[in-house]
């Protein structure tokens, strides 16, 4: 009996098309339930994604983007500039700078590092070490003015480095740094760094008066004694007064402008002084006012800071040298009666009178005695007179 036998139309084996005549068994089921077969589902999903391409649909992807990376340098450059010139200590920089690491490498490009604030840069004592040193060089070395007289001080006095602080207080001052000037005026005055005849009066106070054309309110203040003592430049007391008056004015605007609580205080502050208009402002202590003391700079405060940690040294006691009475100064002498003596106790000595100032409204003025009874019928301060006497030169030679 023949045997029957399929077709070859009816042999799976033999359709074409069909991944070589064999269809899979879930091919044939998904036909048969009408699903859509895999070119079908190739084409509805779209091309294949390639190997580490972000998953998600492309609107998942753009908005998982990290639009950060894709910012210029310039603007990222400019931003930090920014946050560097308005920062008041130097954890908000080193904050910035930890972030990620594009900051970091872009926190110390030149533009940056030319606009970091006075407050950044203020170092302390007691972490000073060689980077703090680096750090600050490499500011001054970009152009910051600020981190030149910094640093200037910081070499002048405390490294007693005197040529290279000079030079960079110097650098500061051209570049029209205020508080440069000053201290600039000041080694002038008292011949720093040198002997008794290296002092330049006239210099002194050609660079006060850069100064406090400039808004510093100690260059203003020490002008107006210079012009009413005559000291470096024609006497003209009418003149010094103004100048110091305007000093006074300066300093209680600041003083109420960084302490808002104070805006209560004039009305019961000119009542208290009985005068007659409610809105009257008395100015400071010696004109019935009393307000805090100002915040040293960062340079001062690191002189401070550095000879009340590390004690004023013994050959430099045993030589008779002395810091500025002020407590918001730090300078030191450089050599024997550099700077000036009260002239009523003689116990108390300052390197300008913008210090001898500030000192006796501070503490000074209820602190002074005088060594002689006589003192207060000659140079010492005249009674009624609530300002500071004034201060003697330096008696002994070098």
């Amino acid at each position: 009996m023949r045997r029957r036998t399929r077709s070859a139309s009816h042999c799976p084996m033999a359709r074409p098309g069909i991944d070589g005549g064999r269809a899979p068994r879930e091919e044939r089921k998904r036909k048969r339930r009408g699903g859509p077969t895999t070119e079908r589902r190739a084409e509805s999903y779209g091309p294949k994604r390639p190997r580490g391409a972000p998953a998600g649909t492309p609107a998942e992807v753009e908005e998982r983007a990290d639009y950060f990376d894709g910012l210029p340098d310039d603007l990222v450059v400019s931003v930090l500039s920014k946050l560097c010139s308005s920062a008041r200590r130097p954890l908000d920089l080193i904050s910035a700078l930890l972030t990620c690491k594009r900051f970091h490498g872009l926190g110390h490009h030149p533009v940056v590092l030319s606009k970091v604030s006075a407050g950044c840069l203020g170092v302390r004592a007691n972490t000073w070490s060689d980077s703090s040193h680096r750090f600050l060089k490499r500011c001054a070395d970009c152009g910051n003015l600020e981190a030149s007289y910094m640093l200037g001080m910081i070499r002048f006095y405390a490294l007693e480095n005197r040529g290279s602080g000079a030079s960079l207080m110097a650098r500061a001052a051209i570049g029209s740094n205020p508080a440069a000037l000053y201290s600039l005026s000041v080694i002038q005055f008292n011949g720093s760094g040198g002997s008794k005849n290296d002092k330049d009066l006239r210099a002194g106070v050609a660079l006060c008066a850069r100064a406090a054309f400039l808004g510093h309110v100690d260059a203003l203040r020490e002008l107006g004694h210079c012009l009413q003592d005559g000291y470096g430049v024609r006497r003209n007391v009418a003149e010094g007064r103004r100048f110091l008056v305007q000093a006074n004015a300066r300093e209680l605007a600041a003083a109420m402008t960084s302490w808002p609580a104070w805006q209560k205080q004039p009305r019961q502050a000119a009542a208290a002084a009985g005068a007659t208009s409610p809105g009257c402002c008395p100015l400071l202590s010696d004109y019935g006012w009393n307000v805090p003391a100002p915040a040293p700079h960062p340079a001062n405060r690191f002189l401070v800071e550095w000879f009340r940690e590390r004690g004023w040294p013994a050959a430099a006691a045993a030589e008779g040298l002395r810091l500025c009475s002020y407590s918001g100064c730090g300078r030191p002498e450089t050599r024997r009666h550099e700077f000036r003596r009260c002239s009523v106790c003689g116990v108390v000595n300052y390197c300008s009178r913008a210090c001898q100032a500030l000192d006796w409204k501070l503490s000074h003025k209820s602190e002074c005695v005088p060594t002689d009874l006589q003192a207060l019928d000659g140079d010492g301060a005249p009674a009624g007179d609530d300002g500071p006497p004034a201060v003697d030169g330096a008696a002994g030679t070098d």
